[in-house]
């Protein structure tokens, strides 16, 4: 018997995993997908590192967890700078003299503040809808031409129907610096994120295509403990009824061209266009494949974000109160499993960056094997 069956090969399995084999566990991983490395999958095709399920850009400030990952792959000095394309009109992202010039016009970090502090007046009191959070933080123009159409693109629902809280903070910056994370540690794994996960998992017995809740009790038998990254609402067979997710599609194409549009990710911010963004894989290793060669095509993919469906992959939980709420009532049914944990962005239905999942993963065994 195992100590630990671990449901889910990706970013949080994977660490609870080594942590768990190097306090000297038995470890059996699963995982229902063909690969490893859940959502950070990367798959080469023709020297390129695609991003299968969406552009992953490791970034964080917790020295900690830096000084963990890195262990496991060497990263490269990626920094995340898109470009907005709105009706065929660019602009820089995250707002910043770049953008308030081209916007306004103006040339000094003291007229885009004024213009800045003018736009915002529209807004008076507690902002009631997403719409009046976001004008309140950048004004209306940036609201309607940068953030309204591509936010009603990725939920699935107009600006003023969603909830403020879904815009806490746009970053502004009266400087011209396109580092949008603006995070003290930040890149890409030079070999990818699959061999990042896999020299995570050396050592550990790793079962592919095994789909956990189709065989659930001869699984659980296996093991003294199980670790469960999937969906909580999947696990409890949808007994409070499912969680609502936004869910995301890739077209993705080979091109036999070296350039298609210059940068990793321009998102498209218009209501019209029906994809949010294209990423262009090359560029998250400069254009260089792990020789350092330059890479003669590319590959792009086409993001259309669409409402959860059965069988679709579960990307963004929609965290709204309703949501929440029946989260809240999973939660109380997982606190009733005696063996199975619960973690990761669909066992906590909330959206993780890479290094907070880390971060989680790394505190859960700390309190489990120590």
């Amino acid at each position: 018997m195992y100590h630990y069956l671990i449901v889910g090969a990706g970013l949080y399995g994977a660490v609870f995993a080594q942590q768990a084999r190097q306090a000297g566990k038995s470890v059996l991983v699963i995982d229902k997908r063909p690969h490893i490395a859940g959502n950070v999958y990367t798959e080469e095709i023709e020297g390129i590192a695609v991003h299968r399920y969406g552009a992953h850009i490791f970034h964080t400030n917790d020295r900690q967890v830096w000084q963990y990952i890195t262990q496991f792959g060497e990263f490269n000095r990626f920094t995340n700078a898109p470009v907005a394309n709105y009706k065929g009109e660019l602009y820089s992202l995250p707002f910043n003299m770049y953008t308030f010039h081209k916007m306004w016009g103006v040339v000094t970090p003291e007229e885009a503040a004024a213009k800045l502090a003018e736009q915002r007046q529209e807004i008076t009191g507690e902002p009631k809808n997403l719409e009046e959070q976001a004008i309140s933080l950048v004004g209306r123009d940036i609201y309607e031409r940068l953030v309204k159409g591509y936010t009603e693109k990725q939920w699935g629902r107009d600006c003023r129907e969603l909830p403020a809280f879904i815009i806490r903070r746009l970053p502004v910056r009266l400087t011209f610096d396109n580092n949008y994370f603006n995070a003290r540690f930040q890149g890409i794994p030079v070999d990818g994120y699959t061999a990042l996960v896999e020299h995570l998992l050396t050592g550990v017995e790793v079962r592919l295509g095994v789909d956990y809740l189709a065989d659930k009790e001869a699984l659980d038998a296996l093991a003294e403990r199980v670790i469960y990254t999937g969906a909580i609402d999947a696990y409890f067979g949808y007994a409070l009824g499912a969680l609502a997710y936004r869910s995301v599609r890739f077209e993705t194409k080979l091109l036999d061209m070296p350039n298609f549009q210059g940068n990793a990710a321009v998102n498209y911010t218009d209501r019209e266009t029906p994809w949010t963004r294209i990423i262009e894989h090359k560029w998250f290793t400069f254009g260089k494949d792990r020789n350092g060669c330059d890479i003669p095509k590319t590959m792009i993919s086409y993001e259309y974000s669409s409402e959860w469906q059965p069988g679709e992959e579960p990307y963004y939980p929609v965290n709204d109160t309703e949501n929440n709420a029946r989260y809240a009532r999973y939660r109380e049914l997982a606190a009733g499993e005696d063996k199975v944990l619960f973690g990761g962005r669909l066992g906590e239905y909330r959206y993780y960056d890479m290094d907070a999942v880390i971060a989680a993963a790394l505190q859960k065994a700390g309190q489990l094997l120590t």
